[in-house]
C-alpha cells in the first residue's frame, strides 16, 4: 500500500508558525506533524510514501519520500495538489492524508482493510474535541451523514444542528483507481477555475451525488487531531494529543 501526504499549502492561519516552513513541520509536543504521520502510516502497513510539495519544498527533501510537486500550489486547492500524484492513484489503492493532522496506525489499518472503493476515516465522538477547540462546535463543523450501512450520504455543508454531524471527517481517506477515475471524470466536466477551487469535501459530495460508486465512512476511536491554528496546539495539550 502507498500513501500520499498533501503538504503543498502554507497554512496561513498558523501565522508566524508557518512563516518559514510548511505546516506539516509545525511541532506538537516536540514532534513535527509530518514525523507523526510517517510513523502512523508505516506502522499501519504503508510501504511507500509520497508527498505533494509546494511552499518551502526544499525543507521536505531528504526524508526518503517520493516528491510530487505542485508548482501552482498558491493558486489551487487540495484536489489539484492530489492530482499531481495521479500516477500512483491510477496504479493502485492509496491512502491520502492531509498534512495538518495526527492519528495512529489503527486509523491507517482500518482504511486499508475497508473493501469500499472510496473510504473516509471519521470520528463519531467528535463533539467533545470540537467543543474544546472552538467553544461552539458548530462554528467549524461540517455536515457528515451516514446511512445505516455506513455509506456516506452528505459531507461538507454547513450544519444548523449538531444532529446533522454524525462524525468528524479527519482528512484521512483511501482511494482505489476506480474512485480516482470517478474524481477525474467529475473534474474534467468543470471549468478550469472551478477545478482549481475544488476542495476535498466538496469533491466527495460530488462523488456521492453522482452515485457512481459508494463512499464508506470508517469510524475511528483513537487519538487524532487537526492543527489549524496556534490555539489548536494548546487544545491538544494533555489528552488526545
Amino acid at each position: 500500500m502507498k500513501a500520499i501526504i498533501l503538504a503543498a499549502g502554507r497554512g496561513s492561519r498558523m501565522k508566524a508558525l508557518t512563516s518559514d516552513k510548511p505546516k506539516c513541520l509545525v511541532e506538537l509536543h516536540g514532534r513535527s506533524l509530518l514525523d507523526r504521520q510517517l510513523e502512523a502510516l508505516r506502522g499501519g502497513g504503508v510501504s511507500e510514501i509520497g508527498i505533494v510539495t509546494g511552499y518551502r519544498r526544499e525543507l521536505l527533501a531528504d526524508r526518503g519520500l517520493v516528491e510530487f510537486h505542485n508548482p501552482r500550489w498558491a493558486e489551487t486547492n487540495m484536489v489539484s495538489s492530489l492530482e499531481c500524484a495521479g500516477a500512483w492513484l491510477e496504479a493502485g489503492p492509496c491512502i491520502v492524508s492531509y498534512s495538518d493532522i495526527f492519528y495512529s496506525a489503527d486509523a491507517v489499518r482500518s482504511l486499508i482493510d475497508c473493501p469500499a472503493p472510496l473510504a473516509v476515516a471519521y470520528d463519531p465522538a467528535w463533539l467533545a474535541l470540537w467543543t474544546r477547540r472552538f467553544g461552539d462546535p458548530l462554528l467549524d463543523a461540517e455536515t457528515f451523514r451516514l446511512d445505516p450501512s455506513g455509506r456516506l450520504l452528505e459531507i461538507g455543508n454547513k450544519p444548523q444542528r449538531v444532529e446533522e454531524v454524525q462524525g468528524q471527517y479527519m482528512g484521512l481517506l483511501r482511494f482505489t483507481p476506480d474512485a480516482w477515475r470517478t474524481v477525474l471524470d467529475l473534474r474534467a466536466a468543470l471549468p478550469p477555475a472551478e477545478r482549481d477551487r475544488m476542495h476535498m469535501t466538496g469533491t466527495l459530495q460530488r462523488v456521492i451525488e453522482a452515485g457512481a460508486l459508494p463512499v464508506l465512512g470508517v469510524p475511528y476511536a483513537g487519538e487524532w487531531g487537526e492543527v489549524d491554528s496556534a490555539e489548536d496546539l494548546h487544545a491538544y495539550t494533555g489528552s488526545r494529543g
